[in-house]
């Protein structure tokens, strides 16, 4: 591999102190306060020449929303790993790892995973890709439960009832996994739903009209998700709400 010229380390260098600026003012102003100008003047630039490394806030507000993907499934992995070889153990490190960068990053949370930033489209439509930074970040959290199915099939709804019920819906999903049973993405999306729905509502303070502590409550559905996942299969599932 041919090393990087001096004229595109100097450009890596200024896309990352741009991205940089614009988390900073995530971070003390919320989404809102992203804007290519309050950037350029605390880089001493001028706003027209930022347009030379993005054509746009909506570029600059999608690579940075890339990134803060891109750390937090790094922080996931480094949980997963830590864990050991248990698929449980992993899925139980994971998403406590999830919820603690989330806490710590009430931000980069809303701008990865709430509404962003006003008027600006940072290209959600394009993690259908399967090399999108939010399929990646799924994929990590996908592994463990397909190898839990692999080793033994957890209880489930009947396929033939989720596929009446979700097979279609389940396009965008199949399209990265295609040979992932039904079973599985009923089981990891109502498990994801329910922790994220948890940490987003911690995060924007919707807890405390019910619960003093928010961690307490997150444990709890936590342990009910895995234990469902270690359980014999039974026939007669009952259908799915």
């Amino acid at each position: 591999m041919t090393a990087p010229t001096r004229r595109e380390r100097l450009r890596t260098a200024t896309v990352s102190e741009i991205k940089d600026g614009a988390r900073r003012l995530l971070v003390t102003g919320g989404p809102q306060a992203i804007s290519l100008r309050a950037i350029a003047r605390d880089m001493g630039m001028t706003a027209p020449a930022i347009y030379r490394y993005f054509p746009s806030l909506d570029a600059l507000v999608a690579a940075l929303a890339s990134d803060l993907y891109d750390e937090l499934r790094q922080h996931i992995e480094a949980a997963r790993d830590a864990a050991g070889d248990d698929p449980i153990r992993q899925l139980g490190a994971m998403a406590r790892a999830f919820r603690n960068w989330s806490i710590r990053h009430p931000a980069e949370f809303t701008l990865a995973f709430g509404s962003g930033v006003p008027g600006v489209k940072i290209g959600k439509d394009d993690c259908v890709h399967k090399d999108h930074s939010g399929p990646l970040f799924s994929a990590v959290f996908m592994k463990p439960l397909l190898e839990l199915w692999r080793r033994k099939p957890f209880p489930t709804p009947p396929a033939e009832i989720l596929e009446q019920r979700l097979g279609a819906s389940l396009a965008p999903l199949r399209h990265g996994y295609r040979d992932i049973p039904i079973q599985v993405a009923y089981v990891y999306l109502s498990g994801w739903t329910t922790l994220y729905g948890l940490v987003a509502m911690e995060i924007t303070d919707n807890l405390r009209w019910a619960v003093t502590d928010p961690e307490a409550l997150f444990e709890t559905e936590l342990a009910v998700i895995l234990h469902r996942l270690t359980e014999q299969p039974t026939t007669g599932h009952a259908d799915p709400h």
